[in-house]
């Protein structure tokens, strides 16, 4: 389907950075910002799937099609997991367009094994990409809107990071791209609390759509239908993302899963039942006090992958 642009879209006038933007999600979500009019960054390493290598080529394909429908793009090809190649990202952004409006945290990559299996470095790697290049970004542009408060200017400004539901509720053989998308579930909840005073906010996504890390781990799923509506085209999440980086989005500090048609907002931990002894419980009793509790608690959604 062509997309066309709409200068006075939701978005229009507003600079976004988007992260991973090369392919998949973060190349639909640049489209789909492009389309309502907002100046975007396209961030691409070009990096394979499990992190390795660099190809400019994939960014700069996604920057000739947002110029060829009339917007504005360039590529930017730092590594946001590097503390200064994140700084350079955000600064170029605002002296290329002379503003950033919205944040939108999608770079990421796998290395997908069972725990008894799974390297430090197989951990170390997947942890680097999602979390630090997570917060450097966000770091850097939080400092620049930030100043700009301080200054008395009136910031609308949004971030959106992208968890999934391995880290909401767990995936076997992804502990830690698993434990990564709990720390920026995490993550975003505690920002939007120290966020909001600056005008900022911050939510995330769970999505579900076809990509390269879930087209062959899921592929009877992520399989292109032969016709009708195709539920994990990548560009089904892009609306939701598109209009939490806008200045129509009025929350902070959600999460919310997007598949096809399908979108929720996910309800995280919450307090459990209580059994109170008034004194310290002795380690034989707690077993008896433990199978009570569970036995008056919802069912946990399942891990996936499990059984």
């Amino acid at each position: 389907m062509s997309i066309h642009r709409n200068p006075d879209g939701i978005c229009a006038g507003r600079t976004v950075i988007i992260t991973g933007a090369g392919r998949g999600l973060g190349r639909a979500h640049a489209l789909a910002f492009a389309a309502e009019g907002a100046n975007v960054i396209v961030n691409d390493v070009g990096a394979s799937l499990t992190g390795e290598g660099h190809d400019a080529g994939p960014a700069a394909e996604v920057v000739s099609e947002i110029e060829a429908m009339g917007g504005r793009a360039i590529v930017n090809a730092d590594d946001v997991s590097d503390w200064d190649g994140a700084g350079h990202m955000v600064a170029e952004a605002i002296d290329t367009f002379g503003r950033l409006d919205t944040l939108v945290c999608n770079a990421g990559i796998v290395r997908d094994r069972m725990i008894v299996n799974m390297s430090v470095d197989e951990w170390d790697a997947v942890m680097k990409v999602h979390l630090r290049g997570m917060f450097c970004p966000v770091r850097h542009a939080v400092d620049h809107w930030r100043g700009r408060a301080k200054a008395g200017e009136a910031v609308d400004a949004r971030i959106v990071t992208t968890s999934s539901g391995a880290g909401l509720f767990g995936s076997v053989s992804q502990a830690n791209y698993s434990a990564a998308k709990a720390g920026i579930a995490a993550f975003t909840i505690v920002s939007a609390v120290e966020l909001g005073r600056y005008g900022v906010t911050i939510n995330g996504i769970a999505p579900s759509a076809r990509s390269r890390m879930t087209e062959d781990a899921f592929a009877e799923m992520m399989k292109k239908p032969d016709s009708g509506f195709d539920a994990m085209d990548p560009a089904n999440v892009s609306p939701v993302v598109v209009w939490l980086g806008s200045s129509s989005c009025d929350v902070t500090g959600k999460m919310f899963e997007i598949a096809g048609g399908q979108l929720s907002v996910a309800s995280g931990w919450q307090h459990g039942e209580v059994a109170d002894k008034g004194d310290r419980f002795d380690p034989v009793e707690v077993g008896r006090v433990v199978t009570d509790l569970l036995s008056r608690a919802p069912s946990p959604a399942a891990v996936y992958g499990a059984g």
